[in-house]
């Protein structure tokens, strides 16, 4: 039996393992001189806390220590549940069945190797770190007299802690990682030493996870490939015409206004879950912004510049290019807050070219943003802002980062043992190609959005915010409006995006997909998540009770929006081929400004 083992385990080659130790040595010297080389001419090292995450932490233990009989009683319980935990484990190691302490949560996958159940050493630490775990959230959380953004604070950055010191994130407390080192004689690590490297070089020093084969997908030949021409474009914006696949279209053609904050292929990843592609088969003339990666160039737009050489930019083009005045335009997440501004000012000035808005998991009351409000406080604003003006843009990968972290153990550690400790190369996903797509964003623009929508709220208010010189009043919105939420949403929480119902005066529809901001979204037909729908015409004020009283239906959202749409009006033209109007191509989708990357 012994003999087996040692015959199963492959030693490494000498002369490949001295290479390879070579390799290594040799770029992370130079990684090294490149980091110290940096900063010499740009300092960052130090003490600072621009998140202001140790204050946080102070003041809670303050308030901690103030009432130490809740302390005294989780330890004691956790002590309890511990003593519980070693005579189960001793039972099972006697050959007795017991059942768990603490079991993770059935969406959990880090504990999902048979390891983890089957042998009691593993199953031991797995219920020892949940345990644990448990004890310090609930500690945490149930902490009184904080303010409620540094509860928020505390409770976000004590989860990032915990996660990050799960058993499955080291060699030696994770069965699988343990298991591939015995049987490749350690090449797993190498091969994670390399990767890591190499994720550190693309980084230029900072760790850029690879979350997906880069190599995989090229934007315009295996994603983003509906066909279509740029027919128009500014500093801002490309402005994409997709070719139309009916022969006859919906006389009011749709725009599409993305987030500037990603990039618009989401819409367009492949054949078969692209929306673009969808709306063209429905017979619909599309239209979608593609937004420039901006640069130093661009660090002093605004967010009126952004309206003004986004949506209304794009309007006067699609009249040009159809001849149409009136066109469906929908907006996603902040796309949809642009949307939500550009209608407001469009009213005070009496311009009604938008026939009907639709909303794609978006805020426009930001009052409960999730967990995003972490991120924004005066000090973390000032920090930014000071970063912004330095290079005169946000950069991506920063705000790539933020987002990455409200799902730790989906976006960052299961990469670090996949890649690192297991040693393999990521799965081409194209999801995850375009998530790794990250923009930049001007300092201007940034700046006024996180102040003005997610530090002070202020675009609900009437007169709350102004844009190109008018007052935004919501509440002048008279147009018909269509809002999709989604149900797990972690950056547009559905509830607030419920929100916006009671801020409109024109008719509106809510609908609230099953899944997350994306995967909700883009739910092609059957659909694999369901969507459920209000029993009536009112809205009333609680979501809570519009969910109660709504029907849930199967399949995919996109049908009920294209019924909408048609009821409000379903005449039809000769198609429209892009170019062939007034509006001359000036390339083939996707066009050139969604091509820059900048990692």
């Amino acid at each position: 039996m012994s003999e087996q083992r040692e015959a199963d385990i492959k030693l490494p080659d000498p002369a490949e393992l001295t290479q390879a130790v070579a390799n290594i040595a040799e770029r992370s010297q130079r990684l090294m001189s490149d980091f110290l080389a940096r900063q010499t001419s740009q300092p960052q090292l130090g003490m600072a806390d621009p998140m202001n995450v140790g204050q946080a932490f102070v003041e809670m233990m303050g308030r901690l220590m103030a009432d130490p009989s809740k302390l005294v009683e989780a330890q004691v319980s956790l002590w309890s549940d511990y003593m519980k935990l070693w005579q189960n484990t001793a039972r099972r190691m006697l050959g007795e069945q017991s059942e768990p302490v603490v079991s993770p949560e059935p969406s959990d996958n880090r504990f999902k190797d048979e390891a983890w159940q089957t042998n009691e050493v593993f199953d031991f630490v797995k219920q020892s770190y949940l345990l644990t775990a448990r004890t310090v959230q609930s500690v945490v959380g149930q902490v009184e007299g904080l303010d409620e953004k540094t509860a928020k604070k505390v409770d976000f950055y004590t989860r990032q802690f915990v996660d990050a010191m799960a058993p499955s994130n080291f060699v030696m407390t994770n069965p699988q990682v343990l298991r591939a080192t015995v049987e490749s004689g350690g090449e797993n690590l190498l091969k994670g030493l390399n990767n890591l490297l190499g994720d550190l070089e693309r980084g230029k020093g900072k760790l850029a996870i690879k979350m997906t084969d880069l190599d995989a997908f090229k934007v315009g030949e295996n994603i983003a490939v509906t066909p279509g021409k740029v027919v128009y474009q500014n500093d801002l914006i490309q402005l994409l015409q997709y070719a139309p696949t009916t022969e006859t279209v919906l006389e009011r053609p749709v725009l599409i206004i993305p987030p500037w904050i990603n990039k618009y292929y989401i819409l367009d990843l492949r054949p078969k879950n692209s929306l673009i592609k969808w709306l063209t088969e429905q017979g619909h003339t599309v239209f979608v912004i593609s937004w420039v990666n901006p640069d130093e160039k661009l660090a002093g737009k605004t967010f009126s510049d952004y309206m003004f050489e986004g949506p209304l930019a794009a309007l006067n083009a699609i009249k040009i290019a159809t001849g149409q005045d009136k066109v469906n335009v929908a907006g996603y997440c902040l796309g949809g807050t642009l949307l939500a501004t550009t209608l407001a000012y469009m009213a005070a000035k009496k311009d009604d070219r938008i026939a009907s808005a639709t909303f794609f998991a978006t805020m426009v009351d930001f009052a409960e943003a999730g967990e995003l409000e972490v991120f924004i406080d005066e000090e973390q604003l000032l920090s930014l802002e000071e970063k912004m003006n330095k290079r005169g843009y946000l950069e991506g990968s920063e705000m790539a980062t933020t987002f990455n972290m409200l799902r730790a153990n989906d976006l960052i550690w299961s990469f670090v043992i996949n890649n690192y400790l297991l040693g393999k190369e990521p799965f081409p996903f194209d999801l995850l190609y375009w998530n790794s797509d990250s923009t930049r964003m001007p300092a201007a623009m940034h700046s006024f959005y996180l102040r003005n929508m997610y530090q002070l709220n202020n675009l609900k208010d009437p007169g709350g915010i102004e844009v190109g010189g008018v007052p935004i009043d919501l509440g002048t919105i008279k147009t018909p409006i269509y809002i999709l939420a989604t149900r797990e949403d972690h950056i547009a929480p559905w509830k607030s995006a419920y929100a916006a119902t009671q801020l409109y005066a024109g008719p509106v529809r809510f609908v609230l997909s099953g899944s997350g901001h994306i995967a909700g979204v883009v739910n092609p037909p059957p659909g694999k998540y369901p969507h459920w729908v209000g029993s009536g015409k009112s809205l009333p004020e609680s979501a809570d009770a519009w969910l109660a009283s709504a029907t849930q239906k199967e399949g995919s959202w996109w049908p009920d929006w294209q019924a909408w749409i048609e009821k409000i009006d379903n005449k039809r033209v000769k198609a429209r081929q892009p170019g062939a109007g007034k509006l001359k191509a000036i390339e083939d989708t996707p066009g050139s400004y969604v091509k820059v990357r900048i990692v």
